[in-house]
């Protein structure tokens, strides 16, 4: 009785982030619970109720431990789209290691601290881009929105109960693709390769920023006419 009444006291709030954290990167969110947390760290539920009130406090907590881990570049002299890149690779190098848990950094980001210096240093390189405050505004909401998207739809295989291995999984994707009818899908079918795994996870997310600042500097107010 008395190891179970000191255990809650020394229970640290960022190992249970940081467990719940590997359970959702292993796992899925699904697998994230109280119940599952409190075993793993051999103490009743009730010692967790001390830190988090529900699951929804924890998986905020998720959220701002990778919001916290985006490590913003210093201010330069560089044109502000180069500036932004920098921001937003930061912000990508953060969520990439933890994609069941990326869509829950979007609600913290005007509700946490790191979240909300991450949103002032991309608003202030947007209006250095000559955007007005409402535009930089939504400019900045749908880029995250994009980037996050971008790390969770990144084509992952996980083998079916069928399957023995993820290069049977790829393998049975690609021929899906493949055995599309060409005449009606003839691109599709020639990129067979590429939609069915993301062999170069670099050169995915490249693209994906080089199309978010890209679109960024074609819409914005000082781009040559």
């Amino acid at each position: 009785m008395r190891q179970n009444t000191r255990a809650p006291r020394g229970l640290d709030p960022e190992k249970i982030v940081t467990s719940a954290l590997a359970v959702a990167d292993a796992e899925g969110l699904d697998a994230v619970t109280i119940r599952r947390l409190a075993q793993e760290h051999q103490v009743t539920p009730m010692a967790l109720y001390r830190h988090f009130t529900d699951k929804d406090d924890l998986l905020n907590a998720l959220a701002d431990r990778l919001l916290a881990d985006v490590v913003l570049p210093e201010p330069d002299e560089r044109p502000w789209h180069e500036q932004m890149r920098s921001v937003l690779t930061a912000f990508l190098d953060a969520l990439r290691p933890h994609p069941s848990v990326a869509r829950l950094t979007l609600p913290r980001i005007l509700t946490s601290t790191p979240g909300l210096v991450l949103a002032e240093r991309c608003l202030a390189l947007l209006r250095e881009g000559g955007f007005d405050v409402p535009q930089a505004a939504e400019v900045g909401r749908q880029s995250i929105c994009a980037l996050v998207a971008l790390v969770t739809a990144e084509p992952r295989v996980d083998p079916q109960p069928d399957q023995e291995s993820p290069e049977e999984a790829i393998a049975a994707r690609r021929a899906a693709i493949a055995g599309l009818p060409a005449r009606r899908y003839p691109n599709v079918v020639a990129a067979a390769d590429t939609l069915a795994y993301c062999a170069d996870p670099a050169h995915y997310y490249r693209v994906g920023l080089d199309l978010a600042v890209a679109a960024m500097r074609g819409i914005s107010p000082t781009a040559a006419v």
